[in-house]
């Protein structure tokens, strides 16, 4: 068989592969622990599915326009004057099937051959391949001075002339890593003044810790809608716990936008109008569950983090948001995927490997399931890690024997 040059370039998405097996291992009844996930266990808002069964009960489930169902706009224009103060109008709004595919139309609306995407390291395991699905070149950029906080002198040494788009995660996946205010000022200046293209993927900006607030990259901007190049792209799936719904949008210039829904138009149509119906109920709605899901979140964290500091030759940086906590384990093993396998094999706890991220001997650990697994998952890695570990573990009835040095 034949395949093209991008086919043959792309991977499987390596949390995808990770959320199959689990479901494969739990099928066969194994007493697995996913600490890879990127989905909260809380469930969607009432508000959500009052708005998705309603949809559903009145029988009139149509088509949708490309860009989106006139109500979701409404609720997204709302939405973002709220968070990011900025008007906006139907025509800078469109609706896709998730964040992901709002920032792939994004980038085949902008994006030529060989020219360059800018994002800094660690990062979301999909930006490479997607750049690369648009024939294009991922410039991944880790900050020099070891940590996860980009500088924009980080990001204008990697600069070139075929350099076409920055994008910037924050709060971060896989680090938590929330970018200073500074850092959002500064490369939005920069953008603008190189005329480079500025992709703000927001997907978990309200779920953040200690007291942070989230702040607008509109605050920095000196131009208007339609002559700016910042995308902002957000959704429903993390903050409103509705991974399922598939439902994000990108907030941009008219030309642009409109670029992305002739490709959409094509690729897909709209999204479905049902679901589009339950993200209108999930931001139009109580916004309490927004609240309580980030309550939970740092509770969480904090117990992971305590979980991970008493393991000795584990390096922790605390997450800022998200979810998610990228720990350095290469005391143990320099080799994320070997290291990440090991769990998998010996004591049935998943891990996403940190070279899947652009940061090898590190380990993406999910606290967004319950406060069991997260102890129980910990602790089953030490006793696999630990060369003072006892030689047996009970997992239920079952004995595990330590047969690795």
């Amino acid at each position: 068989m034949s395949l093209s040059q991008i086919a043959r370039s792309i991977k499987p998405s390596p949390t995808l592969a990770l959320n199959e097996k689990a479901a494969i291992l739990r099928e066969k009844g194994e007493p697995v622990i996913h600490l890879g996930g990127g989905e909260p266990k809380s469930r969607a808002p009432m508000d959500a599915i009052l708005a998705a069964v309603n949809a559903l009960n009145s029988g009139e489930v149509r088509y949708a326009p490309a860009d989106g169902i006139p109500d979701l706009k409404k609720a997204i224009i709302r939405y973002t004057e709220e968070f990011y103060h900025r008007k906006v109008y139907p025509e800078n709004v469109i609706a896709s099937g998730g964040a992901k595919q709002a920032i792939m139309v994004a980038l085949q609306a902008l994006l030529n051959p060989q020219e360059e995407v800018i994002f800094p390291a660690p990062y979301w395991v999909s930006y490479p391949d997607m750049v690369k699905l648009c024939g294009a070149i991922p410039v991944p950029v880790l900050p020099e001075d070891g940590t996860f906080y980009p500088r924009l002198k980080d990001i204008e040494q990697r600069v070139s002339s075929y350099t076409k788009v920055i994008i910037i995660n924050s709060p971060n996946n896989p680090t938590g890593a929330y970018y200073s205010e500074e850092f959002i000022a500064d490369i939005v200046d920069f953008c603008e003044r190189r005329g480079i293209y500025l992709i703000m993927d927001d997907i978990y900006h309200r779920l953040l810790f200690d007291g942070k607030k989230t702040y607008s990259a509109y605050d920095y901007t000196k131009k208007s809608i339609e002559e700016s190049k910042l995308i902002i792209i957000n959704g429903v799936s993390k903050q409103y716990a509705m991974t399922g719904f598939r439902i994000g949008w990108a907030v941009g210039n008219k030309k642009l936008i409109e670029a992305m829904a002739n490709i959409q138009g094509h690729q897909t149509s709209g999204p479905s109008v049902l679901l589009q119906k339950a993200a209108v109920g999930a931001l139009n709605g109580i916004q309490s569950s927004v609240e309580s899901l980030r309550v939970t979140l740092e509770n969480n964290r904090n117990v992971l983090i305590d979980q991970l500091r008493s393991f000795s030759g584990v390096k922790v940086h605390v997450p800022d948001g998200t979810f998610y906590c990228f720990a350095d384990f290469s005391a143990y093993e320099k080799d994320s995927q070997k290291l990440s396998n090991f769990l998998i094999d010996k004591v049935m706890v998943l891990t996403v490997p940190g070279k899947e991220f652009g940061l090898d001997g590190h380990l993406r650990i999910s606290f967004c399931g319950t406060i069991k697994d997260i102890t129980e998952g910990i602790e089953r890695m030490k006793w696999a890690l630990d060369p003072n570990s006892p030689n047996e573990l009970y997992i239920g009835d079952r004995k595990l024997v330590r047969d690795w040095s």
